[in-house]
């Protein structure tokens, strides 16, 4: 969502790099710039203002701290003030000692507020909760049925009425609640596609008669400012609890998140960053900041892998990179875990150094090329897989055929596997520090040449290998296969 204020702010950023102070003068224009990209992105008028002017008191005359370049500092300031304006996090839902917690999401049509729903859901059950999901948007068609599809993929209860009205449907799903023993209730309340007297007086009447504990007001962050003003209007009128930011994940400019708070003084509780269930993170703004400024966000992936890798397939993983295995079989396994991750281009946003490097990639489509790999991968067989030298031409043309590649793309997996796989067993040897320094060093190499393309389509090198070159390489790889089982058959059990 950030790239184009990130982009803005890197070219800001570059006319500090001066000697000596800090001053008014030659911070002129590049604070000129900084307030320009924050007004581009949509943010608010008055908070750039005010946001602007604590920037300036805090750099101007700020002594440079040697061997930290000045445009270093200046992004510090600029971080520390961006944490400072989205707020600190409190992802905190507080619940009722006696009786239901009930929780009351609002906001307009379009919004993501039924699936919203589905992830408070999801994150509640799993710490403990017992959730009920209750159909109170009679006015969007299928909303109800929506939701019920979603009860059914998290298996929890979804309360709905026929012929009725929203106040009582939530007055009724209090009853059903306690029968079935919830013990969090999450209404679905109805959107407009604008504020209006009719939907206010709806929602007033469901607060008025249901009184729920908590209301969150869900925001699509892709609306910029026209979102901000809604929060008002809502808070207004029901005194919201929380902001939960939907579709952080989109091409929007970000205002929404960088305005929100300081507008409305109601804390961003949550953030949604895609539309499947599992997709609700709490709200951290030091994250965010970091994100915005270019520096990444390698907790989140850490987080990611945590959640989508298999603790039982991580460790045999990691048994057999220590025998120095690694094939075609744990290729594809690493490729189904990091697509439970998310895309290509949003985890290189969060890791630092290759963050630069995914503004680069042009129309690169990256999940397509992620999804060819796969396939041919899928076409082999088992052995195939585990012995990739044993792909001669007759092999390379019926993977190629059940994958709908040329036999040529084949080839060129095969050989960049080759390559890659003497690299991971190299890493399977390193710490996590010496990891994460490789993959950052490689990030900054990378972004020292945005030229460079990580899935560049296939260049020929003009040469053909002969069948005597390539009876030798044949060798050469059962040799070293060989090796490999006699040192596994040598090695102590």
């Amino acid at each position: 969502m950030f790239d184009d204020l990130q982009k803005r702010l890197g070219t800001a950023f570059r006319r500090f790099r001066v000697s000596g102070l800090l001053t008014e003068a030659n911070m002129k224009e590049g604070l000129r710039e900084v307030r320009t990209a924050l007004l581009e992105a949509d943010v608010n008028f008055k908070v750039v203002q005010k946001f602007m002017d604590r920037v300036t008191a805090k750099a101007v005359g700020t002594q440079l701290i040697k061997a930290v370049r000045p445009e270093q500092q200046i992004v510090k300031i600029v971080h520390d003030e961006l944490i400072e304006l989205m707020g600190e996090a409190d992802p905190t839902v507080r619940f009722e000692k006696a009786g239901p917690t009930v929780l009351m999401l609002c906001g307009l049509q379009g919004s993501g507020k039924t699936t919203t729903c589905g992830k408070l859901a999801r994150m509640l059950a799993n710490q403990g909760r017992r959730p009920m999901l209750v159909a109170a948007d009679l006015q969007r068609p299928a909303a109800v049925e929506q939701l019920k599809v979603i009860g059914g993929q998290l298996n929890l209860p979804v309360f709905s009425e026929a012929n009725s009205n929203p106040v009582k449907v939530c007055q009724d799903a209090l009853v059903e609640a306690n029968r079935q023993n919830c013990d969090t209730i999450i209404l679905d309340t109805a959107g407009r596609l604008h504020v209006d007297d009719e939907l206010m007086a709806e929602l007033v009447q469901i607060e008025k008669k249901v009184k729920p504990h908590q209301v969150f007001f869900v925001c699509d962050a892709m609306t910029g400012q026209d979102a901000v003003a809604s929060a008002e209007a809502f808070n207004k009128a029901l005194e919201l609890d929380g902001v939960i930011l939907t579709k952080l994940d989109g091409d929007a400019r970000g205002g929404a998140a960088l305005s929100v708070r300081k507008v409305t003084g109601v804390p961003i509780k949550f953030v949604g960053k895609g539309e499947k269930l599992d997709q609700l993170d709490p709200f951290a703004p030091e994250r965010l900041a970091g994100q915005i400024l270019g520096m990444g966000d390698i907790v989140s992936v850490v987080e990611r892998a945590q959640q989508a890798v298999d603790a039982e397939e991580a460790r045999r993983q990691q048994e057999r990179l220590a025998k120095g295995k690694f094939d075609l079989n744990d290729f594809r396994q690493q490729i189904v875990q990091m697509k439970k991750m998310g895309s290509v281009r949003e985890l290189m946003s969060m890791i630092p150094g290759l963050n630069q490097l995914s503004g680069e990639m042009g129309g690169i489509d990256a999940e397509g090329e992620i999804k060819r790999i796969q396939g041919i991968i899928d076409s082999m067989t088992p052995l195939e897989r585990s012995r990739p030298d044993l792909i001669d031409m007759a092999r390379r043309r019926r993977i190629a055929s059940g994958a709908g590649v040329d036999p040529s793309d084949v080839s060129g997996l095969v050989k960049q596997f080759d390559a890659m796989a003497a690299i991971v067993r190299s890493m399977s040897q390193m710490s996590m520090f010496d990891k994460l320094k490789a993959l950052t060093g490689l990030g900054k190499a990378a972004a020292s040449n945005p030229g460079a393309r990580i899935f560049a389509p296939k260049v020929g090198t003009g040469k053909r290998l002969s069948p005597k070159e390539r009876e030798k390489l044949r060798k050469q790889r059962e040799k070293e296969e060989r090796k490999r089982r006699r040192e596994e058959r040598d090695r102590p059990t």
